[in-house]
């Protein structure tokens, strides 16, 4: 495929007559008039023509993935893969402004009724194992599915094209800093990016950005476009064999920096990848950092439980397992710990209770049962969205 530079993005006129009742006379007339629809380029069969330099941070970032992934594949006594997604799936709603600390986070997550952003960040994390399981087939109805996963309750069109317009910013498409294509084009422009994340022959960290970009670029869906895009970048690497183990928890990096990454869309719709690829080049490195940090945290954990007793038994590193990738657990999880009889691991939880390592929730069931959280392994993931940036604490 040959060398391009990289299409900004076209525009279409179009007519908008405010019809909000609820809206004053000098507002409707303020948002009537014309307004410039996007019209997204294709590129699929495109390569971005990147300074050395950019395409050089690009590689170095994908290797660390590489590097990170081995390294947390070896570990197998340490369940990293399903705190990272959790990580991940918190972050990445972080950036739409949807923030929840940990323990409530995994209350919901388990299906305690907790209310809030709890429950809405926690379909995040059903739609990032969604994101993985459509790897080896990362189509236009994966796409949909993982939308639906995190939306469904709470969108009406869950898992479905949008079939009107979208705006960012502004009371209507008028007075928008963004109006999205209209919906129309919006089928054809996925199945071209589909295209696109079907290649194999640009670096994963370069794939990952621009399909990124130009997803958010398209707006596919009236809601959760960003969560759903950055779902897509976990399926993505997990597709090119980037990443096998683990999720790499790219929005904690992303976090860090909202107006760059904001800045960073605004000048590939312009026509000026570059931005973007260092953008997420940079993003990746970071929230390596943090994840390594939250490993060692978990790690140090696991130690404290397997410390705990004189001697450590099976269902011991089954139940300390169980904790460090779950950080609330119900009664049913605990029962159905593979090869441990439910007095065994009862007691064994009973234990980690009275010596601090556990918590029970005394006023919360899960369909009559009881729950526990992980004071540590909550914590833990608290600390790793504070140093991905996050300012304030939602509910």
């Amino acid at each position: 495929m040959a060398t391009s530079n990289w299409p900004a993005i076209g525009h279409a006129s179009h007519r908008w007559v405010h019809r909000d009742p609820m809206a004053s006379h000098r507002a409707r007339i303020r948002n009537t008039g014309d307004f410039a629809a996007t019209v997204v380029p294709r590129i699929s069969a495109l390569t971005p023509d990147l300074p050395h330099d950019v395409l050089a941070s690009a590689h170095d970032a994908t290797a660390a993935m590489v590097a990170f992934d081995r390294e947390s594949g070896g570990l197998a006594s340490l369940p990293f893969a399903a705190v990272l997604l959790r990580g991940e799936s918190a972050t990445s709603s972080q950036i739409e402004n949807l923030t929840v600390r940990a323990r409530k986070l995994s209350l919901a997550a388990v299906g305690a009724r907790i209310g809030g952003n709890a429950e809405l960040v926690a379909r995040n994390v059903k739609a990032m194992r969604a994101a993985i399981a459509a790897a080896s087939h990362l189509d236009s109805d994966a796409v949909r599915t993982m939308h639906r996963v995190l939306t469904e309750g709470v969108q009406d069109d869950a898992g479905e094209y949008r079939t009107e317009w979208v705006w960012i910013g502004g009371e209507s498409p008028v007075t928008a800093t963004y109006v999205a294509p209209e919906h129309v084009h919006v089928p054809g422009a996925v199945d071209d990016l589909i295209d696109f994340l079907s290649r194999r022959d640009l670096d994963p960290t370069v794939q990952a950005a621009i399909a990124h970009a130009q997803f958010e670029t398209i707006h596919p869906f009236t809601d959760g476009n960003g969560r759903t895009g950055r779902a897509i970048v976990s399926s993505l690497l997990r597709a090119r064999g980037t990443v096998q183990n683990i999720t790499v928890p790219v929005s904690s990096g992303l976090l860090h920096d909202i107006d760059d990454y904001i800045a960073a869309l605004n000048d590939y719709r312009a026509g000026h990848p570059a931005a973007i690829v260092e953008c997420f080049a940079a993003a990746v490195l970071s929230s390596l950092a943090n994840a390594d940090q939250l490993i060692d945290d978990i790690r140090a954990f696991q130690k404290r439980v397997l410390d705990s007793r004189r001697r450590v038994t099976a269902p011991l590193r089954a139940v300390a397992d169980l904790c460090c990738s779950e950080p609330a657990l119900t009664a049913g999880m605990v029962e159905n710990l593979a090869g441990i009889s439910k007095a065994t691991a009862y007691r064994t939880v009973d234990a980690l209770t009275d010596a601090g390592l556990l918590r029970q929730e005394p006023s919360i069931k899960v369909r009559g049962q009881k729950v526990w959280v992980v004071p540590a392994v909550v914590k833990a993931l608290d600390d790793f969205a504070e140093r991905a940036g996050r300012r304030t604490f939602g509910s």
